[in-house]
């Protein structure tokens, strides 16, 4: 099972890999094109550090029936 810090430094990495694509002129305008596309709705870095925190926090309250998904410290 992956555990929240995992995750979080998942999606941080894959962030920055659409980030390398939407810039790479050699490649297609189409691939460019999606990559951006992506990233109009993908989560920066600060935004999962934050989700990390709030799921931590509410881990205390009587409210989910989740564990947290994210992780707000994580290496990468």
């Amino acid at each position: 099972m992956t555990m929240p810090s995992e995750r979080s430094r998942s999606v941080v990495q894959t962030r920055e890999f659409l980030v390398e694509l939407s810039r790479n002129k050699e490649l297609p305008e189409s691939v460019r094109d999606q990559a951006r596309f992506l990233l109009r709705h993908f989560p920066k870095k600060d935004d999962v550090v934050l989700a990390g925190r709030i799921e931590e926090q509410s881990e205390t309250l009587p409210i989910g029936v989740m564990g947290a998904v994210f992780s707000s410290v994580f290496t990468g």
